[in-house]
């Protein structure tokens, strides 16, 4: 199989604007395809696709996909650029369409842009079914032509790393506990000579204080992890590193404030964040990216047993500031304050964690964007640059005092899990809560609960686990490392 971009005309009634791969097909089938598509009708619309069967020996099938206007690109008002995002959306379109006819290899148009086309296409076909019998065809997406296959393989790199923290978040809580998330891990960067992964047990969470985390680990039977793996791609390993922080519940029931039933099957994902920092790091030694990350992810379960966190009760935070646990099910922030306080012992040049962490963010952003928090205007330039880059938006929320005596003004402890007037401003209040376990001077907080699952709004991923932002994060590395800072 194979597909073809075409661009829409400025007239409606003009003829198809071809990418360069486009004429040149046109041109192997003498004018064939050219003339195929003006009997079609009007002009391909963005998105939308014809296909045509037979027209050569070598590409019994071809799928020819609207691109949009020819000279998309950065478009201000979306924060993102619109060229990427449409060779993206389209490619996978394309992709899926001829997945359906179970034809097992594509060649893919670059369109101007072979990394978006690569990402369009291998996220786009991306699909969990390892626990069904049957399965859909597997189908290898490949560059078509030679033009632009190391812009290609990165691409592929970028969009399987997303595919993996997808993989990690669709899978049931029985297949990735928290000792199995840690060894799917290892298991991924074992090949990798520059890469320590150290699986820590519940005894050394204890001798580290980590009082909050075990908290909440302790209503579950599965045994709490803390995950920490250290890539060394500078040039010189003692170089401050970039330091990735990721919320790891595998399982969050909310506890003893159980959760309602319906829709609790999806905190399976309440992961996200480890997933996809994990997955950030793995892709950047993919790309043998030149700094050095530490990736720092909490693993347990949130569960309501008789051992479990009661509302009310007070905890001691690794830098011993107590918490008093109003709500069980914000439980994200409890893990997230100990790793963060184990974050500054690294000298970090910045520290960025993620989790799921919020519904108040969906409520705020909805999947539009990643919530960022962050007390650092470099750093959060260069997450809204990647972003823009890679499609997976980012958008700046407040960080004032306003939300921190909120969490501050607590009758028994030095702080509360939650603010007093609840609901009110919650993802704000949650990132003044964390902001209480932070002295670095760059630090960013992207809440990715909105982000978690995708049901039709991001048209190259389909229906589940998204896996964002974890090329964002990727890019954001990327430029880093480039970053004399």
């Amino acid at each position: 199989g194979l597909v073809l971009g075409v661009y829409s005309s400025e007239k409606d009634k003009g003829a198809a604007q071809f990418t360069s791969a486009g004429d040149a097909f046109d041109k192997l089938v003498s004018g064939k395809l050219r003339e195929l598509l003006s009997l079609c009708g009007p002009p391909l619309k963005k998105g939308k696709t014809r296909i045509f069967h037979g027209l050569h020996q070598d590409f019994p099938s071809v799928v020819v996909v609207g691109l949009g206007k020819k000279n998309a690109g950065i478009n201000d008002q979306e924060n993102w650029n619109e060229g990427k995002e449409n060779i993206r959306a389209a490619v996978a379109v394309g992709c899926r369409q001829l997945q359906d006819l179970e034809i097992p290899c594509v060649e893919v148009d670059p369109c101007g842009d072979a990394q978006a086309a690569a990402e369009g296409a291998v996220l786009g076909l991306h699909e969990y079914n390892e626990l069904k019998q049957k399965k859909k065809p597997v189908v290898t997406p490949q560059l078509h032509g030679s033009a632009g296959s190391e812009a290609w393989q990165k691409g592929v790199t970028y969009a399987e790393g997303q595919n993996f923290a997808r993989y990690l978040m669709e899978a049931p809580a029985n297949y990735i506990t928290p000792i199995k998330f840690a060894e799917h891990i290892e298991q991924k960067l074992r090949s990798f000579s520059n890469v320590k992964v150290h699986i820590r047990p519940e005894s050394w969470i204890a001798a580290q204080q980590m009082g909050a985390f075990l908290s909440v680990a302790k209503g579950s039977a599965e045994p709490p992890v803390f995950l920490e793996i250290h890539y060394s791609g500078g040039a010189d390993t003692s170089d401050s590193p970039l330091v990735f922080v990721g919320k790891g519940v595998t399982f969050d029931s909310g506890g003893i404030s159980l959760k309602p039933s319906s829709g609790m099957d999806a905190m399976r994902a309440d992961m996200g964040g480890a997933a996809t920092i994990c997955s950030a790091i793995v892709t950047a030694a993919a790309l043998n990216l030149p700094l050095n990350i530490i990736g720092l992810a909490p693993l347990c379960e949130n569960m309501p047993s008789g051992k479990a966190n009661k509302p009310g009760d007070v905890v001691r935070a690794k830098n011993g500031k107590t918490i008093q646990v109003d709500n069980t099910d914000a439980e994200g922030r409890l893990l997230l304050a100990d790793a963060l306080c184990y974050a500054h012992d690294f000298n970090a040049r910045a520290i960025v964690n993620a989790a799921t962490l919020t519904g108040a963010m969906d409520v705020a952003l909805g999947s539009a964007a990643t919530g960022v928090f962050t007390n650092s205007p470099w750093l959060w330039t260069h997450l809204y640059e990647a972003s823009i880059v890679t499609g997976d938006r980012v958008w700046r929320m407040p960080l004032f005092e306003h939300y921190t005596k909120q969490v501050t003004d607590s009758p028994l402890a030095d702080l509360s899990n939650i603010g007093k007037y609840s609901r009110a401003g919650g993802a704000c209040t949650a990132a003044a809560f964390l902001k209480e376990f932070v002295t670095a001077s760059h630090w960013a907080h992207l809440d990715i609960a909105g982000v978690m699952a995708n049901k039709d709004e991001v048209p190259y991923l389909r229906k589940g686990m998204a896996g964002r932002p974890t090329r964002t994060l990727v890019e954001f590395a990327a430029r880093l490392s480039q970053d004399s800072h």
